[in-house]
């Protein structure tokens, strides 16, 4: 996810072009084309401006759209469509939060979780609608190293680039969630926001959500309301004590102002619990840092870290790990 967003129109301008050039670029076709056009386009970004500047995201503006009129065939589509309907997109934008819940993102989590003490008490920040509290219920196929539940019907294949840490088995004794704004896999105006942040483009991604979506409603998550450094502490003492706790997170922080930011990973460190973090790499640089110079960056990948140690760089949406020496 790209950093909060800038407060001026031109702050805007190149918070969209970036999108369209690190995010949308060989994946997304349409919300390429949509981003790097409402980058040059006065009267949306004067309409942006009017908006708080953590409701500017792209990927909000365009899931906002498309949940209340449906796929823009192109930008003057897209344009006539959120102009027409200003104020119930821009409703949209200020109830709703791009919460993008991918269960591919698990792929990079599970040997991170396997290689812990087992059984697992796994907490997630920013757990969304929670699909990301399973994986354990889910199927990888690490290049053909096929692992997880082997029997599920979601089975989430990963490229591995380097070293592969040997795949072991993953339980969970108890899982629970913090979310400002939890979504419910039973409700049905829940789960067509969630299918709405999928990209158009991307069936495949489609496909994962709805069957994970059908998996957590067997046995929905639980997940409390509230902000991160207001909730942790209570509900990391609920986790059992013979069970290892596990805090993991991914693509949140970015949301999170510094300070709020600094103060939840003060909470953490203090914590008897691991940490696993998987984020841009500007949003934590402690972590960042100790990998040394990285080459520029055509794509915008996340960092996965253990404890504060990077170990790998991951794709956005899952599917890829780099593993690092």
């Amino acid at each position: 996810m790209p950093p909060e967003p800038a407060t001026t129109a031109d702050g805007t301008a190149g918070q969209y072009r970036l999108f369209a050039s690190m995010e949308a670029h060989g994946e997304s076709p349409l919300y390429e084309h949509l981003a790097r056009n409402v980058a040059d386009d006065p009267v949306l970004l004067d309409l942006l401006a009017t908006l708080p500047p953590a409701k500017r995201q792209p990927n909000l503006l365009f899931a906002a759209v498309r949940h209340v009129t449906g796929v823009p065939d192109d930008y003057a589509d897209f344009r006539r469509a959120l102009l027409g309907h200003r104020d119930a997109v821009v409703a949209t934008m200020l109830a709703r939060r791009t919460q993008t819940n991918e269960p591919a993102r698990c792929a990079a989590l599970y040997p991170l979780l396997a290689s812990l003490p087992q059984p697992l008490a796994l907490l997630e920040v920013g757990a969304s609608a929670g699909l990301c509290l399973f994986p354990d219920r889910y199927a990888y196929d690490y290049d053909g190293v096929v692992t997880g539940d082997v029997d599920s019907p979601l089975r989430l294949p990963c490229h591995v680039e380097g070293k592969l840490p040997r795949p072991g088995t993953v339980s969970v004794a108890w899982r629970a969630g913090i979310d400002l704004n939890p979504l419910d896999v039973t409700d049905p105006d829940d789960v067509h926001w969630l299918r709405t942040l999928v990209w158009p483009e991307q069936h495949d991604r489609l496909s994962r959500l709805d069957t994970a979506i059908a998996l957590a409603r067997a046995d929905p998550p639980r997940i409390v309301r509230g902000d991160l450094n207001a909730r942790l502490g209570e509900l990391a003492a609920e986790a059992p004590q013979d069970a290892t706790l596990v805090v993991y997170h991914t693509a949140v922080l970015t949301y999170v102002p510094m300070a709020e930011r600094a103060a939840f990973v003060d909470r953490l460190v203090r914590l008897d619990a691991h940490w696993i973090s998987q984020e841009g790499p500007d949003v934590l640089p402690d972590i960042t840092a100790r990998l040394g110079p990285l080459p520029p960056a055509r794509k915008l990948t996340y960092v996965l870290a253990l404890d504060h140690r990077p170990v790998a760089l991951t794709a956005v949406h899952g599917g890829l790990i780099q593993w690092l020496p």
